[in-house]
């Protein structure tokens, strides 16, 4: 029996999932899911019942999409995504906490403005420029965020920055980060990326399984 990962396409965090599964080859059975019709046997799982969830073979429950990311990378990490011992987690996880609670909430002001009408769309996303300032700066001395190849952190944090950006693509384009433009670009047309995108049917009971990466 194969762990299950239920899965949406274009969420930003089941992106970060699947990428490490992806990249490590750590083999699931995908389940993708209708966010507006969640299946029950996914909101049996866990009380937040938000995507990625991963049910491990051992029935046991991984509900945060970074955990995942971790899971799938002790198990193989041919390129050291995480360093030699792990050594880059402690940085990426630094970076990865920044990411996920003070940029992402700026990421849903900006991309669902017409929610939060306190502000205009305009303050929400010069509230998130703040983080990609910060990027810009990093990646203005390195190729990668922590060094010359790729760490987890890179893969952590891309899905949440193209979100951002495809927001409004032709702002983004034209704004003043050359080095987080020419990163995110690079991620978008590798391989890692498209292999992962596919779309695919939504999951129902009895369906054939899926296994992923194929």
């Amino acid at each position: 029996m194969l762990p299950i990962l239920y899965s949406f396409r274009r969420c930003p965090y089941a992106i970060r999932a699947r990428l490490a599964l992806q990249y490590s080859g750590v083999k699931v059975e995908l389940r993708e899911v209708d966010l507006k019709h969640k299946p029950g046997e996914m909101l049996r799982l866990a009380k937040n019942a938000t995507v990625p969830i991963l049910q491990l073979a051992d029935g046991g429950i991984i509900e945060e999409s970074w955990d995942i990311v971790i899971w799938a990378l002790r198990q193989n990490d041919p390129d050291l995504w995480l360093g030699v011992d792990e050594s880059r987690l402690f940085e990426s996880e630094m970076l990865i906490e920044m990411n996920d609670y003070s940029f992402k909430t700026d990421l849903d002001h900006y991309k669902y403005a017409d929610r939060y009408p306190e502000h205009s769309v305009e303050y929400y996303r010069s509230e998130g420029e703040e983080f990609l300032q910060d990027l810009e700066d990093v990646l203005k001395q390195s190729k990668y965020l922590l060094g010359e190849t790729i760490s987890v952190a890179d893969i952590g944090i891309f899905p949440f920055i193209r979100q951002f950006a495809f927001v409004d693509k032709a702002w983004f384009d034209q704004a003043p980060y050359p080095a987080l433009q020419s990163w995110l670009q690079l991620f978008i047309d590798s391989a890692l990326f498209s292999s992962i995108m596919h779309k695919l049917p939504v999951w129902k009971q009895g369906d054939k399984p899926i296994i992923f990466p194929a």
